[in-house]
């Protein structure tokens, strides 16, 4: 639907067509400062929960991933309230609750708790951050989709996804430097504060009108119609989870010291794609971009498996990071042409969903596995993950071609 057809639908004015750069940078923004509580904390709670709290593996897993099970339970809603309210609201209601994850985290590092009980707080907070960052993600995608057009999708994805990997990417370092200056603490307060900037940006940008879906929709329907690009990119994702869960522990298991310049080195590759590559989603089609990416995404698993020393192991994190990067909005592009535009925002939201079950189960699943195999070992589940993706992904094509 033309976006003068939707807004006559919604009795609001269409905004005039705008650049994607005055379209996307004030939300690239926002999603930067809001996943900035996502990763930043990402490489301190490994080390708070293991180191300081005195728990194993499979705990450090679980608490990492609790957050993207919380999320992928309330996809459908967030996309819903988009879809309904206006991706705006949605925006405005999951930032706050992103910030109070952090003041959770800051209530465990202080608590004079026993271990149980500070873990306990944590979780909460890993909880309310799922709840708060499906909000805010869904919001924000479906907003730079009406603020562009439906046919820039690959590039809305490509630059929020940016967005999120540089918070990730540099949040990681970030969060280590400050771990290390004023312990988890300080970690929380970062958390906690980020999201507050965000939604100050958030209130200076003009809303969207909603796309007048607010009739219900059984989640069902909608992941009929997106489930093999979001299996893809669900695959896809088991390394980036293993490496934000378990990098860290394998270098300090090795004796090697740089774990932040692998996980930033994962961020640049991650970043370098999608500033050179963000177009070609969009142009070429999803499904040839992530079948690239995925043999370098299996190469750079490959090489952290195997590293013998740090900087290959550097040099595979990075690599991860270029095959990872488009494999996104490849795959988004795929997922969202599938739908009519008034379940934009729940579609957006189901495939995101994806991303979040590949993040809440390979934490406790690959702990366990590095438990027994030790740490080096998640990162070739990771490989053999990625070829999984490539096989459907193949057969999925194969079977496009035969129809």
């Amino acid at each position: 639907m033309p976006m003068s057809d939707l807004a006559h639908r919604t009795g609001a004015a269409a905004p005039p067509p705008l650049g994607a750069a005055a379209g996307l940078a004030p939300l690239v923004l926002i999603v930067f400062l809001g996943f900035l509580a996502v990763g930043a904390p990402l490489p301190a709670l490994a080390l708070y929960v293991h180191d300081e709290l005195g728990f194993g593996g499979a705990v450090v897993g679980w608490s990492i991933g609790l957050q993207s099970l919380a999320a992928v339970l309330t996809r459908h809603r967030a996309g819903t309230i988009s879809d309904a309210s206006g991706p705006r609201r949605a925006v405005l209601l999951g930032l706050p609750l992103a910030a109070l994850s952090g003041l959770l985290y800051l209530a465990s590092a202080w608590a004079p708790l026993a271990p149980g009980g500070r873990l306990g707080l944590l979780i909460l907070g890993r909880l309310i951050l799922g709840l708060g960052e499906s909000l805010f993600l869904t919001g924000t995608m479906s907003w730079g989709i009406a603020r562009l057009d439906a046919s820039r999708t690959g590039k809305v994805m490509s630059w929020q996804g940016i967005a999120m990997y540089a918070a990730i990417g540099l949040g990681a370092p970030l969060g280590l430097a400050v771990h290390a200056a004023a312990g988890f603490a300080g970690v929380a307060a970062l958390a906690a504060g980020a999201p507050l900037l965000a939604v100050a940006v958030a209130l200076a940008l003009p809303g969207v009108p909603a796309s007048g879906g607010g009739e219900r929709v059984g989640v069902g329907r909608v992941l009929g119609l997106i489930w093999r690009p979001g299996l893809v990119l669900a695959l896809a994702t088991v390394p980036f989870a293993a490496m934000a869960a378990f990098l860290v522990l394998d270098y300090a298991d090795h004796g090697w010291s740089g774990a932040g310049l692998g996980l930033a080195g994962f961020g640049a590759g991650y970043i370098l794609v999608r500033l050179l590559g963000s177009h070609l989603p969009d142009r070429l089609g999803g499904a040839r971009i992530a079948a690239a990416s995925l043999g370098v995404e299996v190469l750079g698993q490959l090489l952290l498996w195997l590293a013998p020393g740090p900087g290959l192991a550097a040099a595979g994190a990075t690599v991860t990071g270029l095959g990872f990067s488009l494999v996104f909005p490849a795959m988004g592009v795929e997922a969202t042409r599938r739908v009519p535009p008034e379940l934009r925002g729940r579609a957006v939201g189901g495939f995101i969903a994806f991303f979040d079950v590949a993040m809440g189960l390979t934490g406790p699943a690959v702990g366990l596995v590095a438990g027994r195999f030790g740490f080096a070992s998640a990162f070739l589940v990771g490989a053999v993950a990625t070829l999984a993706a490539l096989a459907l992904l193949t057969a999925r094509r194969r079977a496009g071609t035969a129809a």
